[in-house]
């Protein structure tokens, strides 16, 4: 089956729903975090999703790839911000790490196909 849209993928709906918990989560932070913690953690949880949807025009698989790879980088980042959190006191985080964990492999599956397809 070929999608018309990223919006249609289960990769990017999981990475989008990452994204509203993460606000969520992130409001609790000190207000000392807001330009700080708070703000890079935000921008790295929406840089999964943002980057799998520009990756996924692309034309070819080296360009769909290392959007794909930036995802994967920004994936990395939250993980070393659940950590920080957890670290500092911010609270339970542990319905976070087993979805940002699903969507890593979901997205290395995803890689995976792109660079194996014949197109």
């Amino acid at each position: 089956m070929t999608t018309q849209s990223f919006k249609q993928l289960l990769v990017w709906q999981k990475a989008h729903e990452f994204v509203l918990p993460v606000y969520k989560y992130t409001n609790s932070f000190l207000k000392t975090e807001l330009y700080a913690l708070t703000s890079q953690f935000r921008k790295s949880a929406i840089s999964v999703a943002a980057n799998f949807a520009e990756g996924y025009k692309k034309k070819g698989k080296a360009d769909k790839a290392r959007f794909m790879n930036i995802a994967q980088g920004s994936i990395e980042e939250c993980q070393y911000y659940l950590i920080l959190a957890k670290d500092l006191g911010y609270g339970e985080s542990s319905l976070l790490i087993n979805l940002l964990d699903k969507i890593s492999k979901m997205l290395q599956s995803y890689i995976t196909k792109i660079l194996s397809s014949n197109s």
